[in-house]
């Protein structure tokens, strides 16, 4: 195999070979499973396809950057089979996907359902600090509290079996995938591009979902031109486990009602049906549907002018220090150091911390060790935290420190352990 080929993902197929193509998306810490009260049902009209993000249900363990490269490998899996266009239903991190190929590979997509989703899901430094909390004390206490995320407390005490079977989803886990996947909704946001979503989109949420709950659902039907809301009373996050039997309902009308044509290409056009009445949940007002180009416009060609470090610097900076450590900076600033923070923001971030000659595990190691050379325990306990967002462990945060005692003196080592073991505790201790 080449070295440079997309990793497929772990798959399966169910219902007759000549039936149109579903694709059914899984959340971050399930498996294809969850979705086996929908398949029966589904399977009368469809071919549907299910499939593993990396390192869960005993796939292989090719961690995914973003959600953009999740979807790749999914659309290269799919290319192997000849499945050209398709209907998409993903719940959470499988929602992200679905909207992902809805505004980077519409021609692919015939219709929409998402299912538990945000076109942002919570903060990035919440998925982050899951990241320090996984990387140090493994999946387990993530697992624990699974079902307090996924289910309703009457649904978890009444249903011991499915609650012990999500627990060990979550723990079978590749933690380095799982991490990965974290860094990857951290990264995601559509908001500002939910208008260029051109399928029919079911958005669907359980009414006491308290991860992506109803609010984040409006957002998306307020945001996408031809979306329809269904709140499923009695459920959470995981509402096609939770609710089977209305969700399975749900899908069935929503993809014999709601699929678009594709593409023709001996005209060049693509017949648009007239916009479905949005029924009374529905937050937004009824929109035209868009008839303009259904590929995103090309990029403009490489200008010659020098980008402005300041934006690629901020991004840097949030990812790093995390958001809440970033905006009290900057709402500290005033007329007197509003420059200064321009000024690192700029080259310290945009222009040194960006730069590709060293990942930034390796800066962080040199960051420590030049903040214990000048005693700037400030700084320190910022960039410990930053250091343990950046992938170090703390093994290897007390090795840079013995390391650093060596170098810059047993005084200065002594006072960064303690600033560092306080932050360490701080940062992984699991919540409960």
């Amino acid at each position: 195999m080449s070295e440079t080929k997309t990793p497929a993902l772990q798959y399966r197929f169910d219902g007759p070979e000549d039936a149109p193509v579903l694709i059914l998306g899984p959340s971050l810490g399930t498996t294809w499973h969850m979705w086996d009260r929908q398949v029966p049902e589904l399977v009368k009209q469809w071919r549907v396809f299910r499939f593993d993000l990396p390192g869960h249900g005993g796939a292989h363990a090719y961690p995914v950057g973003s959600v953009g490269e999740l979807t790749d490998r999914l659309l290269a899996t799919l290319d192997q089979f000849g499945v050209q266009r398709f209907g998409y239903a993903g719940c959470a991190l499988g929602g992200a996907v679905g909207m992902e190929l809805a505004l980077r590979h519409p021609e692919r997509l015939a219709s929409l359902a998402l299912i538990a989703a945000s076109p942002r899901f919570g903060t990035a430094d919440e998925f982050r600090q899951r990241g320090v909390i996984v990387r140090t004390n493994g999946l387990d206490p993530i697992a624990r509290t699974s079902p307090e995320r996924w289910f309703t407390s009457g649904f978890a005490a009444a249903q011991p079996a499915i609650t012990d079977w999500a627990v060990q989803m979550v723990r079978t886990t590749d933690p380095g995938c799982y991490i990965a996947a974290c860094e990857a909704l951290a990264a995601f946001d559509v908001r500002a591009d939910l208008a260029s979503v051109g399928v029919p989109t079911l958005v669907l949420v359980g009414s006491d979902d308290q991860v992506t709950g109803p609010a984040e659902a409006r957002t998306l039907v307020a945001g996408i031109p031809d979306a329809r809301l269904a709140v499923v009373p009695g459920a959470s996050h995981l509402v096609p486990v939770e609710q089977p039997a209305a969700v399975t309902d749900l899908l069935v009308r929503h993809f014999s009602t709601a699929w678009q044509p594709a593409f023709d290409s001996s005209t060049g056009q693509t017949a648009i049906p007239a916009a479905p009445v949005k029924p009374v949940l529905t937050a937004a007002p009824p929109q035209p549907v868009p008839i303009a180009e259904i590929a995103p416009a090309a990029p403009h060609p490489h200008s010659a002018v020098r980008p402005d470090p300041y934006d690629a610097g901020l991004k840097v900076r949030r990812e790093v220090l995390g958001d809440a450590h970033v905006d009290r900076a900057l709402a500290q600033a005033d007329e007197f150091s509003g420059d200064f923070q321009e000024f690192i923001t700029r080259y310290a971030w945009g222009e040194i911390w960006d730069r590709p000659g060293l990942d930034r595990r390796a800066r962080s190691c040199v960051t420590l060790t030049a903040l214990v050379a000048g005693g700037h325990l400030d700084e320190l306990a910022s960039h410990t935290r930053a250091a343990l967002r950046n992938g170090l462990t703390p093994s290897e945060i007390k090795e840079v420190l013995l390391q650093a005692a060596v170098y810059c003196g047993v005084p200065a080592a002594n006072s960064a352990f303690k600033v560092a073991q306080q932050v360490i505790r701080e940062e992984t201790t699991p919540t409960e």
